[in-house]
């Protein structure tokens, strides 16, 4: 590839409003024939802004789409308890098909036994234990919304990864270690990287399929990317920018990996998009299972 080729833009936002459409027809089709309306019940604890942003976001999502919101804001000093009986309080609703726990908490507060009350069935975030051990035996659960929206995009890029050399930098439950999951899933052969790795150019180098989800700033230049190769930007860092405004940049050097890349996600616009769409769909995959109903699988056309 020389440098006068650019990478094709892999568009998260015009994938995630396909996706939308199709979860939006779903509801209305479990609603008219079953009388089920799918329910999301969103947690924040305190007043953190980005998390009031996300919860806002994700409450409009769901309206938009036909479903039920609720949200359920606690003061920034509630105890270990309030907690856990709120979720508790919300397994036992039959209307909440879909827990969601804003992370992270405040400090005082202990995140795992919270994950863990979530009943598995609920947990659209797919952070439960039970969920990550179904992922890892291939069965069906609760599969983490940003991985679960990559595995769309790159399906929807490839159509067919089998024998391909894919390498995730992260190693984190909420990411990394279910990227590389699905990966798997999908007969690839993958290499998790991390910042303990030695020589992680290298590794990257011989990727046909490289993620990237560390949290630094455009840490992966041109050199460390395979010509050719599919690239997956789930960073999302904020830089200094003209002026007093910010600028959102990802993990990869866009501006030069695009130049050697076949195809590559932009940052923002790429796997953002597709959290949301995927936490959506995850709620309308809940309120089917607990209501006995068949699964759906995660469309590609559309």
């Amino acid at each position: 590839m020389n440098d006068s080729t650019t990478a094709s833009i892999i568009d998260g936002k015009a994938t995630a409003l396909g996706l939308r459409a199709w979860i939006g027809d779903q509801v209305i089709s479990l609603n008219s024939n079953h009388g089920i309306k799918p329910g999301l019940a969103v947690v924040l604890v305190g007043e953190d802004p980005a998390s009031e942003v996300y919860v806002r976001n994700k409450r409009k999502t769901a309206v938009k789409l036909g479903m039920e919101s609720y949200e359920h804001t606690l003061p920034a000093d509630s105890d270990q308890e309030t907690v856990m009986r709120l979720v508790q309080g919300l397994n036992a609703d039959p209307k909440v098909h879909g827990i969601l726990v804003q992370l992270p908490l405040p400090k005082h507060l202990d995140e795992k036994p919270v994950v863990l009350a979530i009943n598995p069935l609920k947990d659209v975030d797919g952070l439960h234990p039970e969920n990550a051990g179904r992922l890892m035996a291939g069965n069906v659960g609760m599969v983490p919304c940003t991985p679960l929206g990559c595995q769309l995009l790159l399906r929807r890029r490839m159509r067919d990864m089998t024998g391909k050399d894919a390498v995730v930098i992260g190693r984190s439950m909420l990411f990394g270690k279910p990227m590389a999951q699905l990966l798997l899933s999908e007969n690839c052969t993958v290499t998790t990287a991390h910042s303990r790795t030695a020589d992680l150019a290298a590794h990257c180098r011989r990727a046909d399929i490289l993620v990237a989800a560390v949290g630094r700033a455009e840490m992966v230049k041109a050199d460390w990317v395979k010509p050719g190769a599919v690239v997956v930007d789930v960073g999302i860092n904020r830089i200094p920018g003209e002026g007093k405004k910010a600028k959102l940049v990802g993990d990869v050097d866009f501006a030069l990996v695009s130049k050697v890349a076949s195809a590559i996600t932009p940052v923002p616009g790429g796997v953002g998009p597709m959290t949301i769409a995927c936490l959506m769909f995850n709620t309308l995959r809940a309120a089917r299972l607990q209501n006995g109903l068949a699964d759906v699988d995660m469309p590609t056309d559309f």
